[in-house]
């Protein structure tokens, strides 16, 4: 059986009998002694011999592998070369057809004229055809270099058959740009097909021979209708008469990402025969998807013997459009065929007639009437489905469309998008390019089409470097709508709908600057100065050439956008009053930056992000006549950006190439505060000569408030570096604002020094600080500094072992960051980080892991790398516990190392040792554990890290060897006691008990763990809960107290699988099974008999419990007194 034709071959194939077709036509017309054409014909002859020999052969008979490499390379630019020849050989043979029948319209004169006036000795039609003959010449020579490889290759450099190539594409635009002014009149946009040969030169050769007995417009006519057949390759011939020149085009090859769309489709088929309208931008896909109804399995059993598909490029009014489908319907010629189409469809059995690109003559509001009314006559007609596609968004008016209306099509989904470019591209690119070639086409059919192509001869990372440069012209190098971008893109430009209201040009030109389009809020508060400027935005939607998003923002897609920017760029007059609109919302969130009032500007600056980062990137030019006002815009959009959640701004670190001269005292001070407080992104190399610099600004003007944020955010930066400097920044901040009354910097720089004493372990203080905080933010009304106040207190009572009330006042925190539009930003990111830190002591890793993995996904690593790379290196550490690979370990904390290293976060990366040194503990590796662990306590004195270490290292139990390590239980213990971490000083008592009961003394191991139970109990943490209960169970079994082990084991074990420790339930249930029957159903029942008695241990619960209402810790010190007696 012999294996299915490629789509090279078909399309080889289908050029083969088109060129056959047009050199009977030109060999014809030539014996009629017409000049030139039989030079033309000649040389398609040659050419017709080229396609044929690659048909047949395939060139593999002929060329060198190097030479089938280059045809297989250059083979589309041969096949578009030779399908755009055949489309100017018709077009040559109806114009010397009507030129025969009478004069040609007087546009037609003037622009044959302008080519008279470079050549005078010859008439305008001979200098079309000697063009043509010139191009034809040139192309027959390139065609030739790839089929006879180096016997004609070696004649020319490679530089000379590119040049070429270029004059060949340039000798077709030109004959194109001819043809396509008058193209309407007697042309139509003919799609390539296979068709019969023989049966097609009869019809010419009876056309010819009847032409000396019709009248002249009967012969147009009979021209017109040879040439405006629906064709495609690949395609079958529906004949109604034997004069019908119908033919149906292919089953689209490539489609993908429609599949609902055509579901709809094709139940509305179902109720009876439909009237649907396919709209939609140019390049969306319309006629691809009414191909594939014309030929569903459905469809095409339900109207086998009529189907029509007409192109309706060509039409011009509404006679020509009853023309048109008269040609397919193989009715006779006529001066107005209307009636006669519509006796024909009613007569006939079941029809489906489709009716493509119908906006060409329905679009003119001079001819939308008599459009309208054929099409009313057209659905008047009970067994006729009819379907049409349209640019735009409107359906033509007096005609029942079938309900539901078939949305408007969109831009193809992202899956859908990738399996079109690889189809066409293949599979073997980088992913990543793949998606930056694809983010160019914003999922538009056409554009991923033309793209893919592209890919597919050049590569990925030459396309992507030529758009750089090129942008819409590197997927416009075609000579029609269906191969060229930005002749798609001109044709809806150049629409009488957008005529009629001009200014909808220049909306889209702004458009063009805007990746997150305009709202009606942005229109009407920009105060844009263009007229009727709703009317314009309605002509857009119209017209598909904009589109409103989920969010009812007017947007134009990527291409449409690109193609603005090159051929109609917004004017300065368009561009200033958006930019100062937006100036005044950055300027407005930072004036009420964490107020409830502040939500909406929150939401509003949000939307239009992308839009402000282009305007400031076009604005921050040295010789800007605006440029202090873009750079403040720039920063003020830092401190939104970063406050947000989303990082600084990518153009901070090039703003001090253009500060303006004579320098701006407060923006130099301003500049370097953002500077300060964006340091985890952009590197510091001088911070000193940063600070001897904002201090010497500070004498030429008076600001403190400025002044505040200054020693505020100096204060951050060291926080890293230089304790006693930090310290000594946020105290000058505190006595500027407290000397001031200026309250929300007060609050602000608590907050500070109360962040800066908890990362010290001085957690009395800074739960001071943060209380005194939290007050003044409430008296400003600050909600934003008032949740950061709740955060630092929650963290306080998390080391204090209070896990119900840190949870209260981080859920208090969060709520106060929605009221002030700041939910999803950094310090909610921080809050949920501490919830799933809280989940993780409490040894709930599940749900650790879900906020942890939430956060992962609201921090993209190209928006918010801190966030981003902390919640990747918090996800290595639950994996330990929940026994993850070792290998996904690692990644996380790979990627995590990768980005803090360059910002130099010594105690991020610190963090991330500690966690690498407890992966190898926990494989075995214990020389590698101890070595680092030892390293990280020596590194900094964050008392987290430090923490976090001695409790690893105090857990002989984990090392093996009990003796060598038991003197770091002690140590954990003092540690702990020290800075009153209720946590730790009982999983030391409990690390000691280990210790104690490895050396056989079960009393004190038995009074240690049952202290540490206890606190583990009121703490509910599960795990450390369960490990105490295993360890008196055991000690019980050891004193033959069978029912009190069997008590213990049976309480651990939901406790360890609550805390996800399938190993030690295994191990539980192994000691179960070595108790007699007897005793565990009496233990049982036992239970069950208390079980009214003793109410199980709930899960920690939300109070109602004032933040500021602060305890004495009484239970630490117990819990000190405790530890000292053991």
């Amino acid at each position: 059986m012999p294996s299915p034709q490629t789509t090279t071959q078909i399309r080889w194939s289908n050029i083969s009998t088109c060129m056959g077709i047009a050199l009977n036509s030109l060999e014809i017309l030539a014996n009629r002694n017409t000049p030139f054409l039989e030079a033309i014909a000649n040389t398609t002859r040659s050419l017709l011999e080229f396609v044929q020999v690659y048909l047949h052969a395939r060139f593999v008979m002929t060329v060198s592998q190097s030479v089938f490499k280059m045809v297989k390379q250059n083979k589309e630019t041969c096949i578009q070369l030779m399908e755009q020849t055949y489309e100017l050989l018709n077009a040559i043979v109806l114009v010397h057809m009507k030129l025969e029948t009478g004069d040609l319209p007087p546009i037609v004169s003037r622009h044959i004229g302008r080519f008279a006036e470079q050549v005078l000795s010859k008439t305008p039609i001979h200098l079309i055809v000697t063009t043509s003959f010139r191009t034809l010449h040139k192309i027959h020579t390139f065609i030739e270099t790839q089929q006879k490889g180096g016997k004609v290759k070696k004649f020319f450099r490679h530089g000379e058959l590119n040049a070429l190539l270029k004059d060949c594409k340039a000798g077709l635009e030109q004959g194109f740009n001819f043809f396509e002014i008058h193209k309407v009149n007697f042309m139509t946009d003919i799609v390539k097909m296979r068709q019969d040969a023989e049966q097609k030169h009869k019809e010419i050769l009876d056309m010819v021979a009847g032409l000396p007995d019709m009248t002249s417009s009967d012969r147009a006519s009979t021209i017109s209708k040879m040439y405006s057949g629906s064709y495609t390759s690949g395609g079958t011939q529906n004949v109604s008469s034997s004069n019908s020149i119908s033919m149906l085009p292919s089953v689209p090859k490539i489609f993908h990402g429609r599949g609902s769309e055509l579901s709809d489709m094709i139940e509305l088929f179902s109720q009876g025969p439909p009237r649907i309208a396919i709209l939609g931008a140019g390049g969306m896909g319309k006629t691809s998807l009414a191909r594939a109804v014309l030929h569903h399995a459905e469809v095409s059993a339900q109207y086998t013997q009529h189907r029509y598909f007409v192109a309706c490029d060509s039409a011009t009014s509404r006679v020509e459009l009853a023309a048109l489908i008269g040609a397919h319907l193989g009715l006779k010629p006529s001066k107005d065929l209307t009636q006669a189409v519509v006796k024909f469809l009613v007569t006939a059995s079941c029809s489906l007639l489709i009716l493509d690109n119908l906006e060409t003559v329905w679009e003119p509001t001079e001819l939308r009437g008599d459009v309208e009314e054929f099409l009313s006559l057209l659905t008047d007609i009970k067994d006729l489905a009819l379907i049409i596609t349209m640019r735009g968004a409107e359906r033509p008016a007096k005609v029942k469309w079938s309900h539901p209306f078939l949305p408007l099509l969109q831009p193809l989904n992202h899956h859908a998008a990738q399996q079109t470019f690889i189809d066409i591209a293949e599979d073997h690119h980088n992913p990543e390019d793949i998606d930056r070639v694809l983010s160019l086409t914003d999922n538009m059919p056409l554009a991923i089409n033309l793209i893919a192509h592209l890919v597919d001869v050049e590569g990925c990372s030459s396309v992507l470097s030529r758009w750089e440069a090129e942008r819409t012209s590197v997927i416009s190098e075609g000579y029609d709508k269906k191969s060229n971008l930005d002749v798609s893109i001109s044709l809806s430009l150049s629409s009488p709908r957008i005529k009629a209201a001009p200014q909808a040009q220049e909306l889209l030109s702004l458009l063009s600057m805007l990746p997150d389009g305009l709202s009606d809020v942005e229109i009407l508060q920009s105060k844009l100065p263009i007229e009727d400027i709703w009317n314009c935005k309605t002509t857009l939607i119209r017209t598909a050439l904009a589109y409103l998003d989920d969010k009812k923002q007017l947007k134009a897609l990527v291409p449409i956008r690109e193609y603005m920017q090159k051929i109609h760029p917004p004017r300065k007059g368009l561009v200033k009053p958006l930019f100062t609109h937006f100036y005044e919302l950055l300027e407005l969130h930072k004036d009420f930056s964490g107020t409830e009032m502040n939500s909406a500007t929150v939401r509003q600056i949000s939307s239009n992000l992308a839009n402000i980062q282009i305007l400031l990137r076009n604005g921050l030019q040295k010789d800007h006549p605006d440029i202090t006002e873009n750079v403040f815009g720039a920063l003020y959009l830092n401190l939104f950006t970063r406050i947000t959640g989303r990082g600084s701004i990518s153009l901070l670190d090039q703003l001090h190439k253009i500060l303006p001269q004579p320098c701006d005292h407060r923006l130099e001070v301003y500049f370097i505060s953002e500077l300060f407080v964006s340091y985890t992104e952009i590197p510091i190399f001088d911070p000193e000569t940063l600070v001897a610099q904002a201090l010497e600004h500070f004498e030429h003007f008076e600001d403190s408030d400025l002044k505040c944020k200054f020693y505020i955010t100096a204060g951050a930066y060291y926080v890293t570096t230089s304790s006693s400097t930090a310290l000594k920044f946020c105290h000058l901040a505190i006595a500027l604002a407290s000397s001031s009354g200026n309250t929300k910097r007060h609050s602000q720089a608590l907050y500070q020094l109360a962040t800066h004493h908890w990362q010290l372990g001085n957690y009395v203080p800074a739960r001071l600080h943060a209380c005194e905080a939290q007050r003044l933010a409430r008296i400003s009304a600050d909600l934003y500094k008032e949740a950061q106040a709740l955060y630092v207190q929650a963290m306080v009572w998390t080391q204090h072992g209070d896990y119900k009330q840190s949870i209260s006042l981080c859920h208090r925190a969060r709520e106060l960051l929605v009221l002030c539009g700041m939910s999803n930003g950094g310090m909610d990111h921080s809050i949920m980080n501490h919830q799933a830190e809280i989940h993780s002591v409490k040894s709930e890793y599940h749900e650790a892991h879900k906020i942890q993995t939430q956060i992962l996904q609201d921090c993209p690593l190209h928006m918010d790398s801190d966030d981003h790379a902390f919640a990747l290196m918090n996800l290595a550490e639950i994996g330990l516990s929940m026994t993850a690979p070792k290998e996904e370990v690692q990644q996380d904390i790979r990627v995590a190392r990768k980005i803090f290293l360059p910002m130099e976060h010594i105690q991020e990366l610190t963090m991330c040792d500690t966690i690498m040194a407890d992966l190898y503990l926990r494989e075995g590796d214990i020389l590698a554990a101890e070595a680092l662990f030892k390293q990280c306590l020596a590194a900094l004195s964050h008392s987290k890290i430090k923490s976090f270490c001695l409790e690893r290292l105090g857990n002989a139990s984990r090392w093996g060897a009990i003796g060598p390590m038991s003197s770091w239980a002690t140590v954990y213990l003092a540690h702990s006691l020290k800075f009153k971490e209720r946590l730790g000083i009982h999983k030391a008592l409990q690390f000691l008990g280990d210790i104690f009961l490895a050396q056989r003394d079960e009393d004190t191991a038995a009074s240690l763990f049952t202290v540490a139970l206890e606190g583990f109990t009121y703490m509910d943490v599960h795990h450390s809960r369960a490990e105490c209960m295993l360890r008196l169970g055991d000690i019980a079994k050891e004193h033959d107290d069978l029912p009190k082990a069997v008590e213990f084991w049976d309480a651990a074990r939901p406790l360890f699988k609550r805390s996800s420790q399938t190993k030690w339930m295994q191990d539980i249930d192994k000691r179960l099974v070595c108790i007699g029957k007897n005793v565990l159903e009496q233990h049982r029942r036992n239970l069950a008999c208390l079980a009214e008695i003793n109410a199980p241990t709930g899960t920690v619960e939300d109070t109602e419990e004032d933040p500021s209402d602060i305890e004495d810790l009484q239970e630490d010190q117990g819990g000190v007194q405790l530890a000292v007696m053991a």
